[in-house]
């Protein structure tokens, strides 16, 4: 949920440094040949870049980043919970200690125990793993975009504009092209969409120990609506107006809607916006394959690492680099199964979405519930699919059983349920 969200001093290679026109200038020419080709360079194709450079048995391993566009602006931001240290800590832009949920009817604030929740901005993130990359020659960056990935009998064929490479096993993590592939009679499609303001006030407004995770309390419209405040100083926060459906708003009604909250609900007469945030993120159930084929692995949200019910993605992503790189270090090839996902958690999401296409109004209900009735932590370990069955069946049994239980025939049926 909310993936998409300053800059660091360092300076670091761009991939227009290290293009094959700049390694042709150079007299070298690159090779041809890898261990592995990853098709990417945003968050699911560095995080695995970097995963591999961080693992001593695989330092024999050539590599070939082949990215389709320079990664040097702030295009986004990634926030995240943690009950543990992560490889990126040092670059988190601010951390939260505590969590707020706001309906009509129940508000808490919740301290976070183990559990903190984490900012990451894209550039920083861009500039830490391509200075880790630049200073590691098992690795060669071409800046250029795979017109075709196949499949081949000893391995997997990228065909770009730069030529032909091959490598034992490909990773890709170029978007799924949903639109083509789409079966509404079968399966449910909505956005988790939104647009974002970084703000200043002129008075202090924000407590920056807790984020506002959601805020239910605006009109829901037949649709699952709240907002999102990330607050970094009493004067300064990103306010993300937040929605679940079928399709995007006009650009004025998000901008209404934010406008609203910062004067109705937080008293904010006077502010300047910074920056803006837009997104829309797909939602589905649609199946998205771990791998295609024997030497193709999936990555992203080609892989649906983005989570169906939320969308949230960014440690979902470092979990899949986790067990990638774990099975090449142990077998010298990716896991049978390259995510580990549990279909019982599938089964949940599902659920939720159909819930959220027929009645999205309904949703305000479900979490309200869910953060009434159960500690935070239970339902952080819940979204990241680590709860046992006993907590599964806690988490169930803390909501309504009706709108589940109509989804339920909904999914037995084989069929979407409609408003």
């Amino acid at each position: 949920m909310l993936i998409l969200r300053a800059v660091s001093c360092c300076r670091v290679a761009s991939l227009n440094e290290l293009s094959l026109e700049s390694v042709q200038s150079n007299k070298t020419e690159p090779s041809r040949e890898y261990d592995y080709l990853i098709v990417g360079g945003g968050a699911a194709g560095l995080s695995l870049a970097y995963h591999i450079s961080q693992a001593p048995a695989l330092a024999d391993k050539r590599v070939l980043l082949l990215e389709p566009e320079a990664k040097s602006q702030n295009d986004r931001t990634w926030s995240f919970w943690a009950d543990a240290p992560t490889l990126f800590d040092g670059i988190v832009a601010h951390e939260w200690e505590q969590l707020a949920f706001r309906s009509p009817g129940f508000e808490q604030v919740f301290p976070l125990q183990n559990y903190r929740y984490k900012m990451i901005r894209g550039l920083d993130f861009y500039q830490f793993v391509q200075a880790a990359l630049a200073g590691n020659s098992q690795f060669t960056r071409l800046q250029t975009t795979v017109e075709h990935l196949e499949n081949t009998p000893d391995g997997a064929r990228a065909t770009t504009a730069l030529g032909t490479f091959t490598a034992r096993y490909a990773f890709d993590s170029r978007p799924p092209n949903l639109a083509q592939q789409k079966q509404p009679e079968r399966y449910r499609y909505l956005l988790q969409h939104f647009v974002g303001w970084e703000v200043e006030t002129e008075q202090d407004v924000f407590d920056p120990a807790t984020v506002e995770f959601m805020d239910f309390r605006g009109e829901q419209r037949q649709e699952a609506r709240f907002m999102y405040v990330l607050p970094f100083s009493p004067r300064r926060a990103l306010v993300e107006y937040t929605l679940f459906s079928a399709a995007p708003l006009p650009k004025a009604e998000y901008e209404e809607a934010l406008r609203n909250y910062l004067r109705d609900t937080l008293g904010v007469t006077e502010f300047r916006i910074e920056a803006v945030e837009i997104g829309a993120i797909p939602m589905t159930d649609h199946p998205l394959p771990a791998r295609d084929g024997p030497h193709i692995i999936n990555l992203g949200t080609r892989a649906g690492r983005a989570k169906p019910s939320t969308g949230y993605a960014f440690q979902r992503i470092q979990a899949h680099s986790t067990r990638l790189v774990e099975g090449l270090v142990a077998t010298g090839q990716p896991p049978r199964d390259p995510t580990g996902d549990q279909w019982q958690f599938h089964m949940f999401d599902t659920l939720l979405l159909d819930i959220m296409q027929r009645q999205g109004e309904q949703t305000r209900a479900i979490f309200t519930e869910l953060f009434q009735r159960n500690p935070v932590e239970r339902i952080f370990r819940f979204l990241d699919e680590r709860t046992s069955a006993w907590e599964n069946f806690q988490i169930m049994n803390s909501v309504t059983p009706w709108p589940f239980l109509r989804s339920i025939w909904h999914v037995v049926r084989g069929r979407p349920g409609q408003r």
